[in-house]
């Protein structure tokens, strides 16, 4: 661990070029850099590449430190290593899009700030397209193009007990229609307010919020009760298909057709 003195030499000598000094530093700084990395992991960016980012801002912060802050150099180089990793995560993104979308999705957010304030609405699309002279397409992929992709088994809201996306994905066409049938059998022998919550949820695509409001209940109870509901309608039928598939087997078996 160095001392404050020896620090701030190194830091004199590395601003005046010397590579050793620099590397010095890096080498009696890398617990604070591995620890700082360590914050920005599962997102999507190997440790390695965000190791050499956290590095680079050590530099950055050795190159633009002033003895004159009268503050400790580790104090200053935190924020700086935090920022270069959090602008690479901001700039290059789960999805690769040109610099001039980024651009305008930035103007067209800065245009929607402003008209809330103003008009405490938000504009439609065609408005948007209107002030910046492009297509609402180009709205829309401007303004989606800055968000992260969703994981198909992402819970609705963090909970376990929640639905992940997979599970609210309509069934694919072609779906056999007992099965359809011993879907709708089994809704119909819910209860009248388990059945509406699934009616509401999956038939009239309304959403948990929406259904807390016209059962008087709060958003958290419905998740609840909407989980509790596909586990049962899921358990009821894996004991029909094991019913089913018991019955075929008995009478597939020798002993049966002998009769």
């Amino acid at each position: 661990m160095l001392l404050q003195s020896e620090c701030e030499e190194l830091i004199v000598l590395a601003q005046q070029g010397s590579e050793p000094a620099k590397s010095r530093l890096i080498e009696e700084n890398m617990p604070l850099i591995k620890s700082i990395v360590k914050r920005y992991r599962n997102k999507g960016v190997e440790y390695d590449d965000l190791y050499q980012l956290g590095a680079m801002g050590f530099v950055k912060a050795i190159n633009n430190f002033d003895l004159s802050y009268g503050v400790k150099f580790s104090t200053y180089a935190v924020p700086m290593i935090m920022g270069e990793i959090k602008r690479f995560l901001r700039d290059d993104g789960y999805i690769k899009v040109s610099r001039s979308v980024k651009i305008l999705s930035m103007k067209i957010n800065k245009y929607l700030d402003e008209q809330r304030k103003k008009n405490a609405s938000e504009p439609r699309v065609e408005d948007i397209a209107a002030e910046f002279g492009i297509e609402p397409q180009e709205v829309v992929f401007a303004l989606e193009c800055r968000k992260s992709p969703v994981s198909i088994y992402e819970k609705d809201d963090g909970n376990d007990n929640s639905l992940s996306l997979i599970d609210r994905i309509a069934a694919p066409q072609g779906t056999d229609l007992a099965e359809i049938i011993a879907v709708k059998d089994l809704i119909a022998s819910l209860s009248e307010r388990e059945r509406k919550i699934i009616i509401l949820r999956f038939f009239r695509d309304k959403t948990q919020g929406e259904i807390a409001k016209q059962l008087g209940v709060s958003q958290v109870q419905v998740s609840r009760l909407e989980s509790k509901i596909i586990q049962k309608l899921k358990a009821e039928l894996s004991l029909k298909d094991d019913a089913e598939t018991s019955e075929e087997a008995s009478e597939a078996s020798p002993l049966s057709m002998s009769k």
